[in-house]
């Protein structure tokens, strides 16, 4: 790991935003980076020691409900802290409480009613979340039991609890983590993240039961400060365009696969290159139309569950999707054709 750059397994603040801060930010700024640095190699290390080495999902269970439990880590950054509410309880004065309560009920339901899946772990895990983490800290995280959510610094990101699409991607990053894992490296660490967008912006979507077509397909719309320039971190329409601002930089995302970015930071890339995956999914939801998590996100659900292979190319998880595509709806059908298009579209031939 290079002390210069935000940590990519943790940081919602992805390291080439951090590395355009170290060139531009006021010295406050570089201090709060090399600050999330530390931050983020503990929640790195946390995360890693709570993977398990197998996991099961549990068959579905017809009255299964969220078992859900906040806390308040009153700006320290000792995890749990002290409870503020837990399931069944009635709402809270503070807003982060009850937007990390809810996200996570939001995360559940996409899960269980879609998937049949109960919770993160298929078993019924309780969804534990901290907020007021650290003071200003610019940073959302899954540590391997957990969430914790900063309510940032006011200049480069608002609470960050305020995102349904930021809570969706990091628990999602919990599904996978309980699926077999996608190694957080390289290709499969750009699968990894993309992943974890795809049901990011699904639980978004099946919040507001939006269609393919309706969706905004951003990432963390909610959370940009006020005065920086773009829409979102990322975009799953338009990778590359999300945003362009004086501190943070131009988005560096690439579409296809002409544009793969080969580098040695951020774990090879990961938040960088899963635009190309990111995009593809978004192609697909577009050409199947309606609501994106039900075939789409079949699809691509599928493929977690089974692909077995925690070092997965780009192009094993493009086999891997036409596959169950083709399980699912059938050999030559519209499904599985356009599945290997969107692929195609994106620069993979399978």
């Amino acid at each position: 790991m290079h002390s210069d750059t935000c940590h990519s397994l943790q940081c919602i603040l992805p390291p080439h935003m951090c590395d355009a801060i170290k060139l531009r930010g006021t010295a406050q700024q570089k201090k709060m980076v090399e600050a999330l640095v530390t931050q983020s190699e503990q929640a790195r290390s946390d995360r890693q020691s709570a993977a398990p080495a197998q996991f099961v999902v549990a068959a579905r269970t017809a009255a299964a409900k969220p078992d859900r439990e906040v806390y308040d880590a009153k700006s320290k950054a000792t995890l749990p802290g002290g409870r503020v509410r837990k399931e069944g309880d009635s709402s809270s004065e503070d807003d982060a409480v009850n937007l990390a309560y809810d996200g996570a009920g939001d995360v559940f339901k996409l899960y269980f009613d879609v998937y049949g899946r109960n919770s993160l772990d298929g078993g019924g895990l309780t969804l534990v979340s901290s907020v007021h983490v650290r003071r200003n800290f610019n940073n959302a995280f899954w540590d391997g039991e957990q969430m914790a959510y900063g309510d940032g610094d006011g200049v480069i990101f608002t609470p960050l609890t305020a995102s349904l699409a930021v809570i969706g991607h990091e628990l999602s990053h919990g599904v996978v983590q309980f699926s077999g894992g996608l190694i957080y490296q390289d290709q499969s660490g750009a699968l990894n993240e993309s992943y974890a967008d795809v049901f990011g912006a699904l639980t978004e979507q099946y919040k507001k039961q939006e269609t393919a077509a309706e969706a905004n397909w951003l990432i963390g719309a909610e959370i940009l400060g006020p005065e920086v320039q773009g829409k979102a971190l990322r975009s799953m329409k338009a990778p590359g365009d999300a945003y362009d601002d004086r501190l943070l930089g131009k988005d560096p995302q690439p579409y296809h696969m002409d544009f793969f970015v080969n580098t040695s930071s951020d774990n090879g890339g990961v938040h960088v290159n899963s635009g190309i995956p990111n995009h593809a999914f978004y192609l697909l939801a577009q050409f199947l139309g309606g609501h994106a998590w039900e075939k789409a996100g079949h699809v691509w659900y599928d493929t977690l569950q089974s692909i077995s292979n925690p070092h997965a190319t780009f192009a094993d998880w493009a086999d891997k999707t036409v596959e169950k595509a083709r399980e699912r709806f059938g050999t030559g059908s519209f499904e599985a054709l356009y599945t290997r298009r969107a692929w195609k579209l994106v620069g993979i031939d399978v």
